[in-house]
């Protein structure tokens, strides 16, 4: 039997892998990074390549680790990537960087049903970070799961445009993007057209799923990376939107008929260094353990209230470095398997 199985974001979690911030840095000034997460940077010498400081790294860890634990406790089945080498140097013909860091595993492998994608990543510096997973991967392939991997881009200059505005910043030139850019919502897969994921990605993901799902390439959402921090569906009928982004006229369809939760205010966690990967939106990017049952930055109390108002319990944990790192609960974990079955919830 498969250990892999998720069909949606809400379904009771088995097992899980979790992200972890030991040997983050920041890469060298090279022009995927400079277009995509540190744009607003702008010098290239300001950019605060090298290891994340220290006390940001041992207190990110411990705050990791108490959630292991807290999921543990819960029964679920926590599984951990491989150390990285910080100091390991990424070289192509075309280009040559340094890594970056292994907090978010939702970025690097999309699960649909017992499918494992490994996906044609966004930041150079990135682009080897499945090699972290290849042990856990090759497990859950003997299992029984499916496994393929999206065509390594080239990610040439060319891909990269710094000088357009966000969301264009992205070339459609081969497929490319991160798997938090998609959305898993039974048989409908939401994918975010953005600086995180191009036109092409979607496609190629459309032609890997074959005729069983529908991606919908969702565009005029959000420009920036991964849609995580946009939309956050709880459980059929019941869907969390970020108010300065989503408006009736981008709406996905499907969400048309469901509840919406509008997230209020959101409380400014603070961040590391000259420049933060997100906004304050992080706080939004919980992770769901049931349809009764999600895991906040217990920090964001406007947002837990709204959500036990409508029946959902709150499990809070510290996250304290979620926009240093660039990633809330849902981007530091990636759901391998949950207990339920396809469906359609149009």
């Amino acid at each position: 039997m498969s250990l892999v199985s998720a069909y949606n974001e809400w379904d009771p979690l088995e097992e899980v892998i979790v992200g972890s911030a030991i040997g983050a840095r920041v890469p060298r000034a090279e022009r995927s990074i400079l277009s995509i997460d540190y744009h607003e940077v702008g010098d290239p010498a300001a950019l605060p390549s090298g290891p994340y400081p220290k006390d940001v790294v041992d207190q990110t860890e411990e705050e990791l680790e108490q959630f292991c634990t807290a999921l543990a406790g819960l029964g679920i089945t926590v599984r951990r990537p491989a150390p990285s080498d910080p100091d390991a140097v990424l070289r192509t013909p075309l280009w040559e960087t340094d890594g970056y860091y292994d907090h978010a595993p939702r970025d690097t492998v999309l699960v649909v049903g017992d499918l494992l994608i490994e996906a044609p990543m966004v930041i150079r510096g990135r682009a080897l970070k499945q090699a972290l997973y290849r042990d856990l991967m090759l497990e859950y392939f003997h299992s029984g799961a499916r496994w393929i991997a999206a065509p390594r881009p080239r990610l040439a200059d060319e891909t990269y445009r710094p000088e357009l505005p966000e969301g264009q910043r992205l070339a459609n030139l081969e497929p490319v993007f991160d798997a938090a850019n998609v959305l898993r919502v039974g048989t409908d897969l939401l994918y975010l057209v953005s600086d995180g994921g191009n036109e092409l990605g979607a496609r190629w993901l459309q032609e890997a799923v074959g005729p069983q799902y529908t991606v919908h390439p969702c565009r005029g959402l959000y420009t920036a990376a991964h849609v995580d921090t946009t939309i956050v569906p709880l459980r059929p009928g019941l869907v969390l939107l970020n108010p300065e982004r989503v408006t009736e006229e981008n709406l996905p369809e499907i969400f048309a008929s469901w509840d919406k939760i509008w997230c209020p205010e959101l409380v400014d966690i603070g961040f590391a260094g000259p420049a933060p990967v997100n906004s304050v939106w992080i706080g939004m990017n919980l992770l769901s353990l049931s349809p009764d049952l999600v895991v906040v930055e217990r920090r964001q109390v406007g947002l837990i209230k709204e959500l036990e108002d409508k029946g959902i319990d709150v499990l809070p944990l510290p996250l304290s470095h979620a926009r240093t790192f660039g990633g809330g609960f849902h981007c530091a974990t990636l759901d391998v398997r949950r207990r339920g079955t396809l469906e359609s919830y149009r």
